[in-house]
């Protein structure tokens, strides 16, 4: 169970504010306990209310859950949707992932949508959003398929390496550090980007 402080508000506050409290709470909830982990009550509590309060809301874990999910994808694709076509498409697309995936909590959303594919609503937003990224690149680059798909992989070995704390860790195998650099970039503090063929580089 995860011991979270929820800020306290008056006994005026409105519908839409209590329901940004409890999507607050479940963000951090679900970031931290994955889709099947986490149970409508967990939520609750941590933002001060009662478990049919929750579900009064939001109808099921699942719509819970695809609430935050759908904002995660929005972000993601909004984000990709603002670079501008052209050569350097690439690199900023790679620059603005890297600093999307910096809120841990967003970036294990994602990767906890990703392990819950099996459920027919998630699954369907899960494979909508790498189709659109996977799209955008080529709109935004002009690159190739197999371009395009090596960005999408770059993302995800950033994913792993970040949910499993490799950064911060790097220290400590040789060969993760090297993984990590050649990944990231050997100069992670300075602001690491991603190319488009998936090299790196910092600004």
């Amino acid at each position: 169970m995860i011991e979270r402080d929820v800020r306290r508000v008056g006994k005026r506050m409105t519908g839409e504010a209590r329901r940004e409290q409890i999507l607050a709470a479940a963000r951090a909830v679900f970031a931290e306990g994955g889709y099947e982990g986490t149970t409508t009550d967990q939520v609750a509590r941590a933002a001060g209310v009662s478990q049919p309060y929750v579900i009064r809301l939001f109808g099921s874990k699942q719509q819970l859950f695809l609430e935050l999910y759908q904002h995660v994808s929005t972000r993601i694709l909004e984000t990709f949707s603002a670079v501008p076509a052209g050569p350097d498409a690439g690199r900023m697309m790679g620059e603005s992932y890297i600093g999307l995936v910096a809120d841990h909590d967003l970036l294990r959303l994602l990767m906890h949508g990703f392990i819950a594919g099996s459920d027919p609503q998630i699954g369907s937003l899960a494979r909508h959003t790498l189709a659109e990224v996977f799209r955008l690149f080529r709109d935004r680059t002009g690159g190739s398929e197999q371009e395009a798909r090596d960005f999408l992989a770059q993302g995800m070995l950033i994913n792993v390496l970040i949910a499993t704390g490799a950064l911060e860790h790097s220290a400590d195998e040789l060969a993760l550090a090297a993984l990590c650099d050649c990944t990231i970039g050997p100069h992670r503090a300075g602001g690491p980007t991603v190319s488009p063929g998936g090299d790196p580089s910092v600004t």
